[in-house]
């Protein structure tokens, strides 16, 4: 299925500041904003059908996704959704589409052609993390991207889809500080050069993957949380530029921007095809909780549909690729491996997080309830607060704590033979407190948050007979 797995190149590289891969952004890139898309990975066995995720996908807001194959259901249940779709050749396949440009026509025909336009298919990932690769496919990189536009070219897709592939931070020399970023001298002339000028030729990206987490997680007596999480912090200074930067991300993704300029090739764009948290991980994973995930991904979303870009570049926003739909039980390695998603296989959320503008600013589309099922009616504009069955018990007890005590929430109704006491769960008496807090604080945005430990939904909810209000 993947032909390297993504986390786990990043955990051999070598560098202080673990790899990055860089994708491209397949469509032009937004004057005001940058747009949010998601991984959508399949490493498990508990999944929902391919039919069920373009739903799930279009209930929340998300437009762009990235696949890690060409998978015939897939690419059929994503036909006429709406939906763009980067797919991506596999890296046993590069010497075959290197060396034989008959062989990449059949690909895309087999692979393309067969499903576009219906699917809209706007990019390729030709191989993944080529450098790091252990069967050493290198010298195939940048020939078989050439094969595959110009198989595409031959049916004239070469505009409409695009061809990069994600580059590990590991080609780097240097990566920090920022403005010391510089590729790997053995890399520069064979294949980083040509791979640049391929893309600057075709109008097409350069595709990173950035991992703050994995920096954070190797250094953490160093970097700061707040700094790796987007949250207020006093900056770093660049000691080469003078630059300040908030946050690791702008740090890493400016690393690779120094090291493009070196080479005279800073005008071609970047777009970040994976970045994420996990919720979970092993002891020595430092760092791996929900409420740390859930402010790493929101903070970044809010930060990319602002339009800002980095210090290095502000003008230039940002596409990014959040990693993962899901939780994926059959990745080996660290538990953080299995723990990146923002969706249970249930399709329950790991965590609330805005993904849209809309829900940046305050206004909630339908999601997923409690029930799993979703939403179809607005109860003209309501919006409630519900707590996270998926959460652990602990984190959602402390939330609840919280809100029934320094939250002001009105918990009356769910003490022992109050109205709301039954059922007597968790989830229900959590439910209760947390719409309480949300509707006293005005339904104002990120009051229905609680680290992640709850959501909103457009439907009223339902435990046993008690009723939620609605205002206070």
């Amino acid at each position: 299925m993947l032909c390297f797995s993504q986390r786990q190149s990043s955990m051999m590289a070598p560098l202080a500041f673990p790899f990055l891969l860089l994708l491209l952004s397949f469509s032009a890139s937004s004057s005001e904003a940058g747009s949010i898309g998601i991984n959508y990975g399949r490493v498990a066995n508990d999944l929902p059908t391919p039919s069920k995720v373009v739903e799930l996908l279009k209930t929340q807001g998300l437009n762009r996704v990235k696949l890690y194959d060409t998978d015939a259901t897939v690419l059929s249940a994503f036909a006429n959704s709406g939906i763009k779709v980067v797919v991506a050749m596999p890296n046993e396949l590069l010497s075959k589409a290197a060396s034989d440009e008959s062989f990449t026509d059949a690909w895309v025909q087999a692979n393309i052609s067969k499903y576009y336009p219906a699917t809209q298919i706007e990019g390729i990932a030709v191989g993944n993390e080529v450098f790091v690769d252990p069967n050493n496919t290198t010298k195939f990189l940048v020939p078989a991207m050439k094969n595959v536009h110009a198989s595409l070219s031959k049916q004239n897709l070469d505009a409409a889809i695009k061809v990069s592939s994600p580059l590990a931070l590991s080609a780097l020399q240097s990566s920090f500080p920022a403005s010391s970023g510089s590729f790997k001298s053995e890399l520069v002339e064979p294949v980083i050069k040509p791979m640049l000028e391929f893309l600057r030729q075709t109008d097409s990206h350069l595709m990173l993957n950035a991992y703050p987490f994995f920096a954070y997680a190797a250094n953490a007596d160093k970097i700061s949380l707040d700094y790796a999480l987007f949250r207020d912090n006093p900056g770093v200074v660049d000691s080469g530029n003078g630059l300040k930067y908030s946050n690791l991300f702008d740090a890493q993704i400016d690393a690779v921007f120094a090291a493009m300029s070196a080479l005279q090739y800073g005008d071609v764009p970047v777009t970040v095809s994976e970045t994420g948290w996990p919720s979970a991980g092993d002891s020595n994973e430092v760092g791996a909780k929900p409420e740390n995930a859930a402010s790493y991904n929101g903070n970044l979303v809010k930060r990319v549909l602002s339009g800002s870009g980095t210090p290095l570049k502000p003008n230039a926003s940002l596409d990014v690729f959040l990693f993962a739909l899901f939780n994926e039980n059959l990745k080996t390695g660290p538990t953080s491996e299995r723990n990146y998603g923002l969706f249970y296989p249930s399709e329950k959320k790991v965590y609330d997080i805005p993904l849209t503008a809309e829900q940046v600013n305050g206004v909630q589309k339908s999601q997923v309830p409690p029930s799993g099922r979703v939403s179809t009616t607005s109860n003209r504009g309501q919006t409630w607060c519900v707590a996270n069955g998926g959460y652990s018990p602990e984190k959602l007890k402390d939330a609840l704590d919280y809100a029934c005590g320094e939250g002001g929430a009105d918990c009356t109704p769910i003490q022992p033979g109050a109205t709301c006491y039954n059922p007597n769960t968790l989830e229900a008496h959590a439910s209760y407190a947390f719409n309480s807090y949300y509707q006293k604080k005005a339904r104002a945005a990120g009051t229905c948050d609680f680290a992640g430990a709850a959501y909103v939904v457009t439907q009223p909810p339902k435990y046993g007979n008690c009723e939620f209000p609605t205002g206070y």
